[in-house]
Order: structure tokens, then C-alpha cells, then sequence
């Protein structure tokens, strides 16, 4: 089974009405690009970005959100990592860029930042597991070294020094990757 998607329809089902969610991290590979490896699959979270703006979520997401999470406790699955977009390494125009994902819910729009936003999502870490994504993704959707470059420069970094330490020290990995791959 599809752990991301299992966890999403059993919050679309607890929903009342309509949610927008846009989700990153391997639920996002998982159900963003044809072809994933199965171990995208396995997880068994699904992490959400959650836009500043006022397409926040109400209480009626917040409330299926905990009723997804107690149904699903038994199987280890829950949706709990939701983030501030000022907490996720992002471009400010993120949320311009998301591409739709078609899962047939009924109430909620889930959508999953462009492949450029996730590459730079998985630099907050930077560790082997998301150089692996981030490979996965640039074989998936190309990107040049130069757009990668651009990129970092317009990336809005949480002001945490760990964070920035580690985004400055995975980019000549990804600018390898970028440039391994093509474009």
C-alpha cells in the first residue's frame, strides 16, 4: 500500500469541507513522480507546508488532521510534520510554482512544491538519504547547474545557523548532481 496516500484519504475522509494541502518530503516524491522507488512508498508520514497567506488551514482540517492521526496510530502512520513556509528552505514564489496532483479526493487539493522547491527542501539536511532524493528528483525534472545557482540565491533560509551552515554546504553537492545529470 501507498503509505502517503492511505494517510491523505483518511483525512480527505474526515474532512467537512474543502482543504488545500501542499505537501513535501518523500510523500511528495512518492505521489509527485511517476516511477518512485518503493521505499517513497514506505514512509509513513506525510510533511506539509503551510502557506503564510489566507489559504491557511481552518478548523475543520485541524480536526481531521487528529482524527487522521488517531485512526491511523495503529499502523504507525500520521500526519504531523506540518511547517510555516518561513520554516522550510523555499523560493518565495513557491507557492506559484506547486504542480496539482491528481488523487481523486474528494475534499482536499493536494498539490507538491516544483521540483527546483523540493531540491532545496532537502538541503536543510543535506544528509545521504536526501542527496539520494534529490538525485531521484533531478533525474526526474532536469535542472542546470546555472538554474540550481539561481535558486540557491533567491532560496528564502530560516534564520537558524544550523540550517544555513548545512544549505551552504550541501549546495556544491547538488551543483555535482545537477551537472552529472544533465540538462
Amino acid at each position: 500500500m501507498n503509505n502517503p496516500l492511505k494517510i491523505l484519504r483518511t483525512l480527505d475522509s474526515h474532512l467537512t469541507k474543502p482543504a488545500e494541502l501542499s505537501i513535501f518530503g518523500r510523500a511528495a516524491l512518492a505521489l509527485g513522480f511517476p516511477n518512485s522507488p518503493p521505499e517513497f512508498e514506505a514512509t509513513h508520514d506525510v510533511d506539509a507546508i503551510m502557506p503564510i497567506d489566507h489559504s491557511e488551514p481552518n478548523e475543520d482540517f485541524w480536526l481531521a488532521q487528529q482524527a487522521t492521526n488517531v485512526e491511523l496510530e495503529s499502523h504507525q502512520l500520521y500526519i504531523t510534520h506540518l511547517f510555516s513556509e518561513m520554516d522550510v528552505i523555499l523560493r518565495p514564489s513557491w507557492k506559484e510554482h506547486r504542480m496539482l496532483l491528481d488523487l481523486a479526493l474528494q475534499r482536499l487539493v493536494v498539490y507538491r512544491p516544483a521540483a527546483i522547491d523540493l531540491i532545496l527542501t532537502k538541503m536543510a539536511r543535506g544528509d545521504g538519504d536526501d542527496l539520494r532524493d534529490i538525485q531521484f528528483i533531478l533525474r526526474q525534472e532536469k535542472a542546470s547547474p546555472e538554474v540550481m545557482t539561481r535558486a540557491f540565491t533567491e532560496a528564502r533560509v530560516p534564520r537558524v545557523p544550523e540550517i544555513e551552515e548545512l544549505f551552504r554546504a550541501a549546495q556544491p553537492k547538488v551543483l555535482e548532481l545537477a551537472s552529472q545529470l544533465g540538462t
